[in-house]
């Protein structure tokens, strides 16, 4: 889902949710949001009920740091201030384990949500400069 810079409101073009357990695959979530004709029949899943922690949290986040293994994907949100044209501070916040499998279904989400988007309100442009670079460990 599209997040708004914080104090802007927005309304989401597509939401699907992503159980980190994977009891529902991205394939029959997107059946069940959309309705997608053709696409052969899936078994009957359970009601999912979804519920806040008492420590639940929502933060804005325009940094995104991303470190990979054989096991898991560690993302760590952040937000980033540019002090001068040679100085940038990220605070990080948070940091989140996912599987292989679930970071692959993130993808798929994300695909998806950007293209609605893009599809509603035009081509997201990227500044050139965030282009990956340099070697990846």
């Amino acid at each position: 889902m599209v997040m708004p810079a914080p104090g802007r409101q927005l309304n989401p073009v597509f939401s699907v949710s992503l159980c980190l357990g994977g009891e529902i695959d991205i394939a029959h979530a997107l059946a069940l949001s959309f309705r997608l004709p053709n696409v052969m029949t899936l078994p009957t899943q359970p009601n999912v009920k979804l519920t806040n922690a008492s420590d639940y949290r929502e933060n804005y986040a325009n940094s995104v740091q991303m470190r990979v293994n054989i096991w898991d994907f560690f993302l760590v949100f952040g937000t980033l201030q540019q002090q001068s044209e040679t100085q940038v501070d990220i605070r990080n916040f948070q940091g989140i384990y996912l599987s292989p499998q679930q970071a692959k279904a993130l993808l798929g989400l994300l695909q998806q949500n950007v293209a609605g988007y893009e599809t509603a309100f035009g081509e997201i442009k990227l500044d050139p400069r965030m282009a990956p670079h340099g070697p990846v460990h």
